[in-house]
């Protein structure tokens, strides 16, 4: 069997001890670097599924509800509104890697994001402005914008998996801690909350160029704090975040 062969053959088998009884006695170099890539797939493989079933732990605590996972992004910057998700998943979902999002390269990320949205049985965007996250704190200002993300929602969900945060619904309500990566659904809507405002990010960088936007997202990088220096506070600056409130104090 030649190799191109062996390794399309190789791909239709997802069994390591079969591999190593079938194909383990070639010899070759070539075969045998095919045959341990293979083993070694099949063994990521199986840590992504065992990683995605421990982290449905929560949403199998509720059958037959219907289940809402809830994050936001963007508590931290200096700039830009604040972005929650609420995502219902769709049935019998697998998404290898949801909850291991930050070791994803960013093209990866925009794909896995691209597959939810293609396929999830609902989501929606909240988002709270940069006016009331100066008017109402940024801790208000990130429960005000997961609210509109549920509001947001076609289904009406009965369960509600939150990030660190209690929204007061009167639904079921659980706050998970670092929930993004201990819960399938709260991942999946980390995953399109980040991407949402990444983009809208780029958008700015285009009208307020200077700052860096598309990079840092909002936050106080170097080139964020010299664009800051340079050309000053900008609309969509929190001006009850340092340095902004001393910037614009000073003027």
């Amino acid at each position: 069997m030649k190799l191109n062969e062996l390794k399309i053959v190789l791909q239709s088998h997802s069994d390591a001890q079969q591999i190593t009884e079938l194909f383990g006695e070639d010899k070759r170099v070539g075969a045998q670097k095919l045959i341990a890539a293979r083993l070694k797939q099949i063994e990521n493989e199986a840590g992504l599924l065992e990683n995605y079933i421990a982290a449905s732990e929560f949403e199998a605590r509720y059958p037959g509800e219907v289940i809402c996972g809830i994050d936001e992004v963007g508590r931290g910057p200096l700039a830009g509104p604040v972005v929650a998700c609420a995502v219902i998943l769709d049935e019998g979902h697998y998404y290898p890697g949801l909850t291991d999002s930050k070791k994803l390269s960013a093209k990866k990320r925009q794909q896995l994001e691209q597959d939810l949205i293609a396929r999830v049985s609902d989501y929606a965007i909240g988002m709270a402005s940069v006016e009331e996250i100066d008017n109402i704190n940024i801790y208000e200002a990130s429960k005000l914008a997961m609210t509109r993300a549920v509001q947001g929602l076609k289904i009406k969900p009965t369960v509600l998996l939150i990030d660190a945060m209690q929204l007061n619904t009167g639904l079921i309500e659980e706050s998970i801690i670092k929930g993004d990566m201990r819960s399938v659904s709260i991942g999946a809507a980390s995953i399109i909350a980040k991407e949402y405002r990444d983009r809208l990010m780029a958008d700015y960088d285009v009208k307020y160029p200077g700052y860096d936007f598309k990079h840092n997202a909002g936050y106080g990088t170097k080139k964020h704090l010299e664009g800051l220096s340079q050309y000053g506070v900008t609309p969509i600056h929190r001006r009850t975040f340092e340095p902004i409130k001393t910037i614009v104090k000073d003027v």
